[in-house]
C-alpha cells in the first residue's frame, strides 16, 4: 500500500513538472512565432520581460490545474469531458497569464496571448491524452504485425452499450489482440455511420455475410434493452455462422444486480429457450421470510443451493442449510457468509433418511418454513438402485414430514418433478407417493403441507447441458437418446423463484405447477449447443442417437388428468387439484413398502405400483 502511494505521488509530482515545462514552452514558443510573423513588433529584451511574467503566472496556473482536479484524474480512461476540463483550465490560465501581463508592464502583441493559450491547451491535452492517441495509432494498424493473432468482433447494436463497448475494447490491455470490424444495427440512420474505426454494415440480415466479409471470430449482442424475444431471433442468425456468441446482460440483470454493466458472457442455452423466461413476482416474498427459522434440505444441490441463495435476501432470522454431502454446503457456507455477511447461517450435516438426527435438528432449530430438496433425482441410476429411490425419497420425505408435524412446522414445502406425472420410472414415482405423503398429513396437520412441481432446470448438476457441454468439449459426438424427445426446461432461478413464491400461496395440500409454455426438443438443444459453442452440428461435431434409457419417456406431463388445474393471481402459476385416495390403504402400503425397501426385495417396483396405479414399468 505505502509502495502504491509513493508510485502515485511520483506520477503527480512528474505531471506538474511536465505542466510548468509545457507552460513555460508555451509563452515563449507563442512569442517566437509572432516575431517569425513580424519581428519589429518585439522590442530587445523583451523574452527576459516574459521570463518575469512567468515568475508570477507558472504559480497561478500551478492553482488553476489543481482546481480543474488536472493532476488527480484517471487519464487512461478520458473522455470528451475530461477534454473540455483541459480547456477550461488552460482558459482561465490564459486569463490569468493576461492580467499577469498587464500588472507586469509586458510589452507584447495581443495576439502573442491567443498563441500561448493555444500551445497550452495542445500541450496539456497531449500529456492527458497521450495513452489515448498511441491506442488510436494502434488501431489504424501501427501494430499491424500482431495481425495474424487478431481475433476480429462483429458487434450488433450500435448504440449506447456498442459505443461503451468498443471504448472499452480499445483501452482495455485485455482486449489487446481483438478489433471491432464491424456493426449491425437495424435503424437505418445509422447505416454506413462509424463507430470509432467499425462501419455499421447493415441490419440483421447482413449478419451472415458480414460475418464471412470480415473474417468475423467472435459476435457481441450489445442491446441490454432488447427483451428476450428479439435476442432469441438474433442469436438464431448468429448461429448460422461459425462465430463464439457473446452478450452484454439485460438492463434487467443489470438493476437486478446479477451482472455488472459491461461484463461479457457467451450466450448460453438458457437465451434460447423457446418462450420468454419468466420473472416471476416475489414482493410478498419478503414478508413471508423475514425474521422466519427457515430450513432447506439438500441445500448442497442445486435446486437447495439456489433457494439458499435467494433466501438469505430477504433476512430470515435463521437459515438452517442441511445436507449429506460436505463438500457442496461448505462451499455454499463460506459464499453465503462472503455476500450476506448478517445472515445467521447453520450449516448441518445430516441424512433425512436418519430419523434421529432429522428429528434432533427440528427440536434443536425450530424451523418456522421448510423447504424439503432433498432427493435422489437421476432417473437411470434409480432404475438400477430402486431400493435406495425408495429410502431416501419416499421415506427420506416421510420423515422430515413427521418431524415438521411434531414441532409445528408452519408451512412445508416440498420440491417435485413433472415425472412424477403418470411416472415410468421409479425416480419419478417415487416423488408422487411424496406428493401423496404431503396431501395426506396436510389434512391431519396444523402445519401447511404443499408440493411444487417442474421440468427440468438448466444447469442443474449432471444435467443434460452439462453433458453435452462436455462431449462437445471432447470433439463429440453428443449423444441423443431419441430424434423425437421433448422436455420441459427452466433455469435454476425460475425454478427457484417458483418454489419461494408458492411458499407464500399456500394454503395446504396444493400442487403447485409452473407454466412453462412449450417444450423443447432434446435434438434442437444439441444442435443450438454446439453452434453456440462455434461448430458446425453433424460436420464438426456429431450427434449420435443412443435410444431411451431405461424408464425414460419420449415426453412428459405436467397433470395428470384427474387432477385438473386452478388459477392462482399469479397467471404463470397454477394448482393441480388433490386426487382423492384411500387414506388408511395409503398408510399401510406405505409401511409395507418400508419393509420391503429396508429387506432390499426385488419386488419393490410392483409395490410401488400399487401405491401409484399410474406408474408404469418393465421387469
Amino acid at each position: 500500500m505505502q509502495s502504491f502511494f509513493l508510485n502515485r505521488q511520483a506520477k503527480i509530482a512528474f505531471l506538474i513538472i511536465v505542466d510548468l515545462l509545457c507552460a513555460i514552452l508555451a509563452v515563449y514558443l507563442s512569442a517566437i512565432v509572432r516575431f517569425v510573423v513580424d519581428y519589429s513588433f518585439f522590442p530587445i529584451g523583451v523574452y527576459k520581460e516574459i521570463g518575469k511574467t512567468l515568475i508570477y503566472w507558472l504559480p497561478a496556473n500551478f492553482l488553476i490545474f489543481t482546481f480543474f482536479r488536472m493532476y488527480n484524474r484517471l487519464w487512461e480512461y478520458a473522455s470528451i469531458i475530461e477534454a473540455l476540463r483541459v480547456t477550461a483550465a488552460s482558459f482561465c490560465s490564459f486569463i490569468i497569464l493576461v492580467v499577469t501581463g498587464s500588472l507586469t508592464g509586458l510589452d507584447i502583441p495581443k495576439s502573442c496571448y491567443l498563441f500561448a493559450w493555444i500551445f497550452l491547451t495542445a500541450f496539456t491535452l497531449a500529456t492527458r491524452f497521450f495513452s489515448r492517441i498511441i491506442r488510436a495509432f494502434r488501431q489504424i494498424g501501427i501494430s499491424s504485425f500482431q495481425i495474424n493473432t487478431t481475433r476480429n468482433i462483429m458487434i450488433i447494436g450500435a448504440g449506447h452499450a456498442g459505443n461503451a463497448l468498443i471504448r472499452e475494447i480499445e483501452k482495455d490491455r485485455c482486449f489487446s489482440n481483438f478489433r471491432v470490424v464491424c456493426l449491425i444495427d437495424d435503424d437505418l440512420n445509422k447505416m454506413n455511420r462509424y463507430i470509432g474505426y467499425a462501419k455499421v454494415v447493415g441490419g440483421r440480415d447482413k449478419i451472415v455475410w458480414a460475418a464471412k466479409r470480415y473474417r468475423v471470430d467472435e459476435i457481441i449482442f450489445a442491446i441490454p434493452s432488447a427483451d428476450n424475444e428479439t435476442r432469441r431471433k438474433f442469436f438464431n442468425i448468429c448461429m448460422e455462422t461459425s462465430c463464439v456468441i457473446k452478450t452484454l446482460p439485460s438492463y434487467y440483470q443489470v438493476f437486478s444486480g446479477q451482472e455488472t454493466k459491461l461484463m461479457l458472457k457467451r450466450v448460453d442455452i438458457a437465451d434460447l429457450l423457446e418462450r420468454p423466461q419468466i420473472n416471476l413476482e416475489l414482493d410478498d416474498v419478503s414478508d413471508f421470510i423475514c425474521g422466519k427459522r427457515v430450513l432447506v434440505t439438500g441445500a448442497g444441490g442445486s435446486i437447495g443451493s439456489e433457494l439458499c441463495r435467494q433466501l438469505a435476501k430477504y433476512k430470515p432470522e435463521k437459515l438452517i442449510a442441511l445436507d449429506i454431502y460436505e463438500n457442496n454446503v461448505y462451499f455454499l457456507q463460506n459464499e453465503l457468509k462472503e455476500f450476506f455477511p448478517q445472515l445467521n447461517i447453520v450449516t448441518l450435516i445430516g441424512s433425512v433418511r436418519d430419523v434421529d438426527r432429522v428429528d434432533y435438528i427440528f427440536s434443536t432449530y425450530r424451523p418456522e418454513v421448510v423447504y424439503h430438496a432433498a432427493a435422489h433425482k437421476h432417473v437411470p441410476l434409480m432404475e438400477d438402485s430402486p431400493n435406495e429411490a425408495v429410502k431416501n425419497n419416499v421415506f427420506g420425505t416421510l420423515n422430515t414430514v413427521c418431524a415438521a408435524d411434531k414441532y409445528g412446522v408452519s408451512r412445508f414445502v416440498l420440491i417435485s418433478t413433472d415425472k412424477a406425472v403418470n411416472p415410468t420410472n421409479v425416480m419419478g414415482a417415487t416423488k408422487r407417493i411424496c406428493e401423496m405423503i404431503i396431501q395426506y398429513y396436510n389434512k391431519i396437520s396444523k402445519t401447511e403441507f404443499v408440493a411444487v412441481r417442474f421440468g427440468n432446470v438448466l444447469g442443474s448438476n449432471g444435467s443434460v447441458i452439462q453433458i453435452f457441454k462436455r462431449q462437445i468439449e471432447n470433439g463429440g459426438p453428443v449423444k441423443v437418446t431419441h430424434p423425437d424427445i421433448i422436455r420441459y426446461f427452466m433455469t435454476i432461478p425460475e425454478a427457484v423463484s417458483l418454489v419461494l413464491q408458492a411458499g407464500t400461496y399456500a394454503r395446504g395440500g396444493e400442487i403447485f405447477i409452473l407454466d412453462m409454455g412449450e417444450p423443447v426438443k432434446v435434438l434442437s438443444l444439441a444442435e443450438n449447443m454446439i453452434r453456440l459453442s462455434g461448430h458446425v452440428p453433424y460436420k464438426d461435431i456429431g450427434i449420435e442417437f443412443i435410444g431411451l434409457r431405461p424408464g425414460e419417456k419420449i415426453y412428459e406431463e405436467l397433470l395428470m388428468s384427474e387432477e385438473g388445474i386452478a388459477e392462482t393471481k399469479n397467471d404463470k402459476i397454477f394448482i393441480g387439484r388433490p386426487i382423492d385416495m384411500d387414506e388408511e390403504k395409503f398408510m399401510s402400503r406405505l409401511e409395507h413398502l418400508k419393509r420391503v425397501a429396508d429387506d432390499e426385495s426385488c419386488d419393490i417396483r410392483f409395490l410401488i405400483h400399487e401405491i401409484v396405479p399410474t406408474y408404469k414399468y418393465k421387469l
